[in-house]
């Protein structure tokens, strides 16, 4: 007798074959066969007018801190996504000693947009080295997840608080001693940035910054010995492509450690034109010159964010506005309201040639909301519109209103590039073979990005709207290519032998619920937070963790070690 039937849906197997009519057995977590079946199971779900695929893949997640407090890891979970991978750009909570903790935790908070109060009221750092870390997470997972072995973390272990300098040989040789004992207790490789955004609480550069060529070069070299393994990293770009030296590094990184290396993020509409989406793709040629491969993940949906002067740390790109927002709250006012700061950010901006990104086009960002009810009327309001009527800059448009609400201000970009050139462009993007769709970033930016929703806008309105890919293929691109990414065995897609992890969706229904504010986070913080539409049920080796939208509380989900659960 079987366990589960799942009858009368559609099957998309993630392959990109057409869609079938067929039913699906599931026996002891696995699917035991696709087609008309007859034999009796224990339960049976009714998928008649439903899509069942396999559960999504989200390789770039920063669910390292989140997994300690929510195994169902929402709201992903309620999005179809099964498995996922965190410990990205070179942030992880493991290995530490007594002495990193708490900047460690700081730099997590301020780089990726985490409240400090809910790590600290969450993580209790009672493991030191990475395998001890990984043991607390068996057998209490709703969903599947495995985990890269985060750089910044190990370099301010082995160089303590005397980071911000190269490396010595012998440091090196320490940190790589470190990335082999993490790869030995199953990481699934390692991770890093050069990335000009990533600053910490202190206004500094995050400690991976500082390394050099030959450092990175010889951490990646540490997974040559570990098959299964992969490489992450975050190289610094301008709005045109991505620095040289980056691209060389990468190319050398992926040859040394004999494996593939994803970059984050190539986002359409983000900055840069077409022609410049293109050369940085150009990295992809470049290491295969080397004897590596490098593929960038691209986000599929127009990133909008929101935005506010008290958490948001979108600006550690310009140097000066780094600093300023690492300061205390009264000490961040007076600097915001410093006309002779002003003008050194508007420089900066300027000199870096960042006018033209999302992030920093304070003209068309719009007021969203104020708590001071004398600016309640700046409410919906075009900051550009404002600055126009005040023959002002926008960018003091922008900081005058923020000051004035003790930075309690909310704005928000415009979508970036929702015209139908970009839309275009997207397309042309997911096709490529150098390309992986993801770059969700879910469990970080809980002030300000809804990324991790954009499962159920590409299998939604995307797909049923734009009609730019077929379902079969948007599929495709979000289980079976990043399962073959990361080597994972027997996941991506249903077949028999194949792990039971499934989600039933509704084509027709299916996207993202509006945001909303959920102070639901530990020490009795908020995040945003976006349920679905139209997903019906998500399955995780067989068993429901998510039903109608609500999760079941299973921990059937499986810790993903390299060598053991990759190939």
């Amino acid at each position: 007798m079987l366990d589960c039937i799942i009858k009368g849906g559609t099957v998309i197997d993630g392959t990109g074959a057409p869609g079938v009519r067929a039913d699906v057995g599931i026996q002891a977590g696995r699917i035991t066969s696709i087609g008309t079946i007859t034999e009796a199971a224990r339960r049976t779900v009714d998928a008649t007018g439903l899509a069942v695929a396999p559960g999504f893949i989200d390789v770039h997640t920063h669910y390292d801190a989140q997994i300690m407090w929510d195994p169902a890891l929402a709201p992903s979970c309620l999005h179809g996504v099964t498995t996922v991978i965190g410990g990205n750009c070179g942030f992880t909570i493991a290995p530490v000693n007594d002495a990193s903790v708490d900047y460690v935790t700081r730099m997590l908070a301020c780089v990726e947009g985490m409240p400090v109060e809910s790590l600290q009221a969450a993580l209790k750092f009672d493991w030191h080295t990475y395998g001890e870390w990984l043991d607390k997470l068996e057998g209490r997972m709703g969903l599947n997840a495995g985990f890269l072995v985060g750089h910044s973390t190990i370099r301010r272990l082995v160089m303590g608080d005397d980071w911000k300098r190269a490396a010595t040989d012998a440091e090196i040789d320490a940190m790589a001693a470190a990335v082999d004992d993490a790869l030995k207790a199953g990481a699934l490789g390692f991770s890093s940035s050069w990335g000009g955004a990533h600053g910490d609480h202190l206004g500094s550069p995050v400690p991976s910054r500082f390394s050099e060529a030959k450092e990175l070069v010889r951490l990646a070299g540490v997974l040559k010995a570990y098959p299964g393994t992969r490489l992450e990293f975050i190289p610094p770009t301008t709005s045109s492509n991505i620095a040289p030296a980056a691209v060389k590094v990468m190319a050398d990184m992926s040859a040394a450690a004999g494996c593939s290396l994803n970059w984050n993020v190539l986002a359409v509409g983000l900055a840069g034109t077409a022609d410049d989406i293109w050369a940085r793709m150009s990295s992809y040629d470049e290491a295969a010159k080397h004897g590596g491969t490098v593929v960038a993940l691209a986000l599929p949906i127009p990133l909008q964010l929101r935005i506010n002067l008290l958490t948001t740390v979108i600006f550690n790109s310009i140097p000066l506005f780094q600093k300023v927002m690492a300061l205390p709250g009264a000490e961040r006012l007076r600097a915001l309201s410093d006309p002779a700061t002003r003008a050194a950010i508007r420089k900066e901006i300027a000199d870096g040639g960042h006018t033209e990104r999302l992030t920093m086009n304070f003209t068309n960002m719009f007021v969203e909301s104020v708590t001071a009810p004398s600016l309640k009327a700046y409410e919906g309001r075009r900051v550009g519109d404002l600055a126009t009527e005040r023959g002002c800059t926008s960018l003091d448009v922008f900081l005058d209103i923020a000051v004035a609400d003790d930075l309690k201000t909310w704005f928000v970009t415009p979508p970036g590039g929702n015209d139908e050139a970009s839309w275009k462009l997207r397309a042309q993007v997911w096709n490529d073979p150098r390309v992986i769709v993801g770059a969700s970033d879910a469990g970080a930016h809980l002030d300000s990005s809804t990324s991790f929703a954009y499962f159920t806008d590409f299998i939604g309105p995307i797909v049923r709207d734009r009609k730019l890919i077929s379902l079969e293929s948007a599929v495709h691109k979000i289980s079976d290519v990043p399962a073959r990414f990361y080597g994972l065995k027997d996941r991506g897609r249903l077949a028999a032998g194949y792990c039971a992890d499934i989600v039933v969706f509704d084509p027709s229904t299916v996207h993202t619920g509006k945001t909303v504010i959920r102070n639901d986070l530990p020490g009795n913080q908020s995040r945003i937070f976006a349920e679905s539409f139209g997903v019906e049920r998500v399955m995780v080796g067989g068993e429901d963790v998510v039903v109608k939208g609500k999760t079941t509380g299973t921990l059937t989900g499986k810790l993903l070690r390299s060598g053991r659960d990759t190939q």
